[in-house]
């Protein structure tokens, strides 16, 4: 190490280091000492996913080794290595350090996440497996590389559990008071969606199924008053009608603008442009016709609506992801995250490309956070249009 520190540019370091490791102070050991210390916790981290290292998906820099008085020292990923830790439903890495005179060492590890079962998922698997079939194949086109058949059933069986929780949520949420309603959601990092609408261009949502999307979406906006009157969601009719009717009345109840898919791009572009508001569209679907492009999604192609992308690149409208999620207690978190960046190039098919493969990107991370809680039911990837 301190051979490197003297032949090697600063440039170079923080291929391995990131900034803040190399201007953290050093705790009272020399630099050499406490930067080998850093890079022998980064080797043994790498040395977890020795796939992945090999083919270069992972490198140092997607673990940090981080300390501090209450915890010692611990493992810090970046996104990419968070995405790859929630692939394989490993725990946080644990690490433990040790020096010699002229050596540092250091030892990873890390275990399996049990996925917890309730009855009613189990119940639900076996007596009623509604759409059970697709359910596995989507389950296994995602973790099929990274988790056993008995993980992968297991995870099944704990979405059926969520789909029965989602239902008796939807069908008491009427019948719960303002208090209640406002006590069961949390909305988290509002500041991502308010630094965009700063620029005076409204703002661009990416959303999919996460948790009870229903239920968080209608009473997180109670606590949300920066944005009640300014929220528009696209979305396609439910079927039977009756659903949508009261799917519908709950959301203008609660708030928020329903845009029927058919025709809406006229009115989005006046609602970004003449009001500032927030336009919601779900992309987590398939898109048949000439509305979709086909990108990567969880390591293989799938036809993902492009109009996303297009109205992001011609107005120059940030995209801010969204997630929600029902924590153990019951309460359901609604999380904006950091805006998205655009990319762009001049052919504007390839830029559509692009920048649509990064929102799925996005996508795979929400479901990664809370695999059990994404709708496995519907046949994102066809092989057809």
């Amino acid at each position: 190490m301190e051979r490197l520190l003297a032949e090697t540019s600063a440039e170079h370091l923080l291929g391995i280091f990131s900034l803040e490791e190399l201007q953290e102070p050093s705790d009272g050991m020399p630099r050499a000492a406490d930067l080998a210390a850093r890079f022998a916790a980064k080797e043994a981290c790498l040395k977890l996913f020795p796939r992945e290292t090999a083919l270069g998906d992972i490198g140092p820099r997607d673990f940090l080794l981080m300390r501090d008085a209450a915890h010692g020292h611990w493992i810090a990923c970046t996104p990419k290595g968070q995405t790859l830790l929630d692939r394989h439903q490993l725990q946080p890495i644990t690490v433990s350090l040790s020096h010699a005179e002229g050596s540092a060492s250091a030892v990873a590890s890390t275990q399996s996440n049990e996925i917890d079962v309730p009855l009613s998922g189990k119940l639900l698997y076996h007596l009623l497996p509604i759409r059970r079939r697709v359910v596995l194949s989507n389950l296994r086109t995602a973790f099929g590389e990274t988790l056993s058949n008995e993980q992968i059933v297991r995870l099944a069986q704990a979405f059926y559990a969520h789909v029965w929780r989602f239902l008796v949520e939807f069908l008491s949420f009427p019948w719960l008071s303002a208090a209640q309603r406002a006590a069961l959601v949390r909305v988290e990092n509002q500041e991502a969606i308010l630094r965009v609408s700063e620029q005076g261009k409204g703002v661009l949502v990416l959303a999919g199924h996460f948790g009870n999307f229903e239920v968080a979406t209608i009473a997180g906006i109670g606590n949300f008053p920066q944005y009640r009157g300014r929220f528009h969601i696209l979305r396609r009719p439910l079927h039977p009608a009756w659903l949508d009717r009261l799917v519908t009345r709950r959301f203008r109840r609660a708030g928020f603008g329903v845009l029927p898919k058919k025709g809406a791009l006229q009115t989005i572009l006046e609602r970004l442009a003449a009001s500032n508001d927030a336009v919601v569209l779900v992309m987590d679907q398939h898109a048949g016709g000439r509305d979709g492009v086909r990108v990567d999604f969880f390591g293989r192609p799938a036809w993902t609506f492009r109009s996303l992308a297009i109205i992001s690149l011609a107005t120059g409208v940030p995209v801010v992801p969204v997630a929600s999620w029902r924590e153990p207690g019951g309460q359901h978190v609604l999380r904006f995250e950091e805006a998205l960046p655009i990319i762009e190039c001049e052919d504007q098919n390839e830029a559509i490309r692009l920048n649509t493969r990064v929102y799925n990107a996005a996508l795979e991370r929400l479901v990664l956070r809370h695999p059990e809680q994404w709708f496995w039911m519907h046949r994102r990837w066809k092989d057809d249009r």
